[in-house]
């Protein structure tokens, strides 16, 4: 499954890359509507924990070592050819990359926990 992931996320690398400065990380509320996105959102098909549906897993372990960029741009472009959507018209590329740092950090862990 990880050469999936990989093949993903390296695929999205040759797309724009999503850059942004830490200091652009989204507001308090704002950052609520991104976390409801990714849980409802992302999880419809990437599994409500994130480990994995029609979509890969989403978890930390999944995405160990893969560049944050190319997750971001995978989220802001999507993955032609693929169900995975473009998220463009609902996020800025600052929030996509703001999401990407927070999957690779086991976002949202507290979503795993409450079950």
């Amino acid at each position: 499954m990880r050469g999936g992931v990989t093949g993903i996320v390296a695929a999205a690398a040759l797309l724009l890359p999503v850059v942004a400065a830490a200091d652009e990380a989204p507001l308090p509320e704002r950052r609520q509507q991104l976390v409801r996105m990714v849980r409802q959102d992302c999880g419809s098909c990437h599994g409500m924990q994130l480990t994995g549906g029609l979509g890969p897993p989403l978890t930390r372990e999944a995405l160990a070592g893969l560049p944050l960029e190319a997750i971001g741009a995978t989220i802001y472009h999507g993955r032609p050819g693929t169900p995975m959507p473009g998220w463009r018209a609902l996020l800025s590329e600052a929030e996509a990359r703001w999401i990407a740092t927070q999957l690779a950090a086991g976002f949202p862990a507290e979503a795993r926990a409450a079950r």
